[in-house]
Protein backbone atom coordinates (compact mmCIF):
# COMPACT_ATOMS: atom_id res chain seq x y z
CA UNK A 1 0.00 0.00 0.00
CA UNK A 2 1.32 3.61 -1.20
CA UNK A 3 2.10 6.13 1.63
CA UNK A 4 0.21 8.69 -0.55
CA UNK A 5 0.29 12.70 1.31
CA UNK A 6 -3.78 13.21 2.54
CA UNK A 7 -4.36 16.91 1.36
CA UNK A 8 -5.36 19.45 3.56
CA UNK A 9 -7.21 22.68 2.70
CA UNK A 10 -5.04 25.67 3.46
CA UNK A 11 -6.67 27.96 5.66
CA UNK A 12 -9.02 30.40 4.48
CA UNK A 13 -7.85 34.15 3.77
CA UNK A 14 -8.91 36.83 5.64
CA UNK A 15 -12.25 38.43 4.90
CA UNK A 16 -12.34 40.92 2.19
CA UNK A 17 -15.39 43.25 0.60
CA UNK A 18 -17.50 42.70 -2.07
CA UNK A 19 -15.92 45.41 -3.85
CA UNK A 20 -12.70 44.21 -4.04
CA UNK A 21 -14.05 40.99 -5.94
CA UNK A 22 -15.69 43.57 -8.07
CA UNK A 23 -12.72 44.92 -9.34
CA UNK A 24 -10.64 41.23 -10.45
CA UNK A 25 -11.88 40.92 -14.71
CA UNK A 26 -12.14 37.42 -14.88
CA UNK A 27 -12.73 36.23 -18.44
CA UNK A 28 -12.98 32.90 -20.20
CA UNK A 29 -10.81 32.71 -23.27
CA UNK A 30 -9.54 29.80 -25.72
CA UNK A 31 -6.05 28.98 -25.78
CA UNK A 32 -5.30 29.02 -29.14
CA UNK A 33 -1.61 28.45 -29.34
CA UNK A 34 1.26 27.27 -26.94
CA UNK A 35 4.60 28.11 -27.23
CA UNK A 36 8.43 28.57 -25.79
CA UNK A 37 9.54 30.85 -23.68
CA UNK A 38 13.09 31.29 -24.63
CA UNK A 39 15.57 30.76 -21.79
CA UNK A 40 12.57 29.80 -19.50
CA UNK A 41 12.14 26.55 -17.27
CA UNK A 42 8.63 27.15 -16.02
CA UNK A 43 7.12 29.63 -18.82
CA UNK A 44 5.15 28.91 -21.67
CA UNK A 45 3.81 31.79 -23.80
CA UNK A 46 -0.23 30.96 -24.38
CA UNK A 47 -1.90 32.84 -27.43
CA UNK A 48 -5.62 33.44 -25.97
CA UNK A 49 -8.99 34.94 -27.62
CA UNK A 50 -10.92 36.77 -25.84
CA UNK A 51 -13.62 37.01 -28.41
CA UNK A 52 -13.26 40.96 -29.42
CA UNK A 53 -9.37 40.39 -28.78
CA UNK A 54 -6.15 38.38 -27.95
CA UNK A 55 -3.66 38.26 -25.85
CA UNK A 56 -0.50 36.86 -25.05
CA UNK A 57 -0.22 35.49 -21.49
CA UNK A 58 2.45 33.68 -19.87
CA UNK A 59 2.03 30.61 -17.57
CA UNK A 60 4.28 28.88 -15.49
CA UNK A 61 3.13 25.68 -16.38
CA UNK A 62 5.86 24.00 -18.51
CA UNK A 63 7.12 21.43 -16.48
CA UNK A 64 3.48 20.46 -15.11
CA UNK A 65 2.40 18.70 -18.52
CA UNK A 66 3.86 16.12 -20.30
CA UNK A 67 2.55 17.91 -23.62
CA UNK A 68 1.52 21.39 -22.82
CA UNK A 69 -0.23 20.79 -26.88
CA UNK A 70 -3.44 19.18 -24.98
CA UNK A 71 -5.05 22.77 -23.64
CA UNK A 72 -4.83 23.96 -27.26
CA UNK A 73 -8.49 24.71 -28.05
CA UNK A 74 -9.83 24.39 -23.98
CA UNK A 75 -11.40 27.27 -22.78
CA UNK A 76 -10.14 28.59 -19.39
CA UNK A 77 -10.40 31.19 -16.74
CA UNK A 78 -8.07 33.93 -17.10
CA UNK A 79 -7.39 37.49 -15.02
CA UNK A 80 -7.78 40.16 -17.68
CA UNK A 81 -7.05 43.82 -15.91
CA UNK A 82 -3.24 43.10 -14.48
CA UNK A 83 -0.82 45.21 -15.69
CA UNK A 84 1.32 43.82 -18.44
CA UNK A 85 4.23 42.26 -16.54
CA UNK A 86 7.74 41.55 -18.42
CA UNK A 87 9.17 37.71 -17.42
CA UNK A 88 11.66 36.34 -19.26
CA UNK A 89 12.03 38.63 -22.15
CA UNK A 90 8.74 38.40 -22.73
CA UNK A 91 5.52 40.30 -21.82
CA UNK A 92 2.71 38.79 -19.99
CA UNK A 93 -0.65 40.62 -20.32
CA UNK A 94 -2.78 38.99 -18.02
CA UNK A 95 -2.77 35.55 -15.72
CA UNK A 96 -4.06 31.89 -15.92
CA UNK A 97 -6.67 31.45 -13.46
CA UNK A 98 -5.53 27.71 -12.26
CA UNK A 99 -6.24 25.42 -9.34
CA UNK A 100 -3.88 23.73 -6.97
CA UNK A 101 -0.69 25.53 -7.80
CA UNK A 102 -0.87 27.48 -4.53
CA UNK A 103 -1.26 24.20 -2.32
CA UNK A 104 1.68 22.29 -4.27
CA UNK A 105 -0.53 20.10 -6.57
CA UNK A 106 -0.49 19.66 -10.06
CA UNK A 107 -2.73 22.55 -11.53
CA UNK A 108 -5.68 21.83 -13.37
CA UNK A 109 -7.20 24.79 -15.74
CA UNK A 110 -10.06 26.23 -14.42
CA UNK A 111 -12.82 25.66 -17.09
CA UNK A 112 -16.37 26.48 -17.51
CA UNK A 113 -18.62 23.34 -17.33
CA UNK A 114 -19.81 23.76 -20.99
CA UNK A 115 -18.60 26.07 -24.16
CA UNK A 116 -19.34 29.58 -23.55
CA UNK A 117 -18.51 32.57 -25.77
CA UNK A 118 -15.06 33.93 -25.45
CA UNK A 119 -14.76 37.14 -23.19
CA UNK A 120 -18.02 36.17 -21.04
CA UNK A 121 -17.11 37.43 -17.23
CA UNK A 122 -17.05 35.14 -14.49
CA UNK A 123 -19.15 36.19 -11.07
Amino acid sequence: MSAEKVFEPAPVKPEITFDVVERLDVRVGTIEAVGEVKGSSKLLKLDVNFGDHRRTILAGMKQERADPQEVVGRQALFVVNLAPRRMAGEVSEGMLFDIGYADGITPALATPERPVPDGARAG
